[in-house]
């Protein structure tokens, strides 16, 4: 109803091209993100879903084009100021420290929102000890939001991976975005995990208040959780909108679902 009334958008993508060498990885994408929308970003392999991504994240940059996320320009930023303004994200291959605790490699994401630095911490000045004292109490109420506060003190080595997965997740929520980067989080989980995993996206999206953009293969996921679809065939946005407007549209049946008979008969 009321999203008909256009808001300014959290997240505009405007016109992204980048290239590797002599390969389009992107080739002019635009969208927008609405605020505390949950918006799938799909597409076959090679699409450039997760060039995208790290162009959002400041770990690519394109050779044209603009990001703008909260009226700031993106592009003009290093890695290190992303999280600072409020843009958290996970990665396929988790990049967690093993022999760190459970509880420790989400302290570890809440960095960008710490004043503390070696000199200070090393003196222990008794600001530092109160700000060491309020984010460990963050980080345990993130792990108990995540069903992992048993687990606070094993090695992150420890756990099976379902529960890496929300580990990462946990540590990308530390520095408390208001945009979160999901990139395949569904990925080696079974079905009943991936059940789970929709009801926390949605969950993360009503309490939290957060914005989510999400990258997946797993179509049922997208498409159960997503407010807005947009889809990816080399390089170039093919299809935006409602999953079901998306999953009836011939450009992306031909490019990603199949038939359109199997689409009828996965619905």
């Amino acid at each position: 109803m009321g999203r008909h009334n256009r808001a300014v958008p959290i997240l505009s993508v405007n016109n992204l091209s980048v290239r590797f060498g002599g390969v389009v990885a992107l080739d002019g994408v635009s969208f927008d993100v609405e605020a505390r929308q949950i918006v799938g970003l799909i597409g076959p392999n090679g699409a450039g879903k997760t060039t995208l991504f790290n162009c959002l994240s400041r770990l690519y940059t394109p050779i044209s084009g603009d990001i703008t996320f909260n009226s700031t320009r993106l592009l003009p930023l290093g890695p290190h100021r992303i999280a600072g303004l409020g843009i958290g994200r996970t990665f396929q291959n988790l990049a967690l420290f093993p022999r760190m605790s459970v509880v420790q490699n989400v302290m570890v994401g809440m960095q960008p929102r710490t004043r503390a630095g070696f000199v200070s911490s090393a003196l222990r000045l008794s600001w530092v000890e109160r700000e060491n004292a309020a984010s460990l109490r963050a980080a345990m109420d993130l792990l108990d939001f995540l069903g992992l506060a048993a687990l606070a003190d094993r090695p992150a080595a420890d756990l099976p991976f379902v529960m890496l997965k929300r580990l990462e997740l946990a540590r990308a929520l530390a520095s408390e975005p208001s945009l979160l980067l999901l990139d395949e989080p569904a990925g080696g989980l079974n079905h009943e995990e991936v059940r789970e995993l929709a009801t926390l996206i949605r969950k993360l999206r009503d309490e939290r208040q957060l914005t989510i953009l999400l990258v997946e293969h797993h179509m049922g996921l997208v498409m159960q959780v997503s407010d807005t679809v947009v889809v990816l065939d080399f390089g170039r946005r093919i299809a935006q909108g409602a999953p079901a407007d998306v999953q009836r549209d011939r450009e992306v049946v031909r490019a990603y679902l199949g038939t359109a008979e199997s689409t009828a008969e996965a619905q």
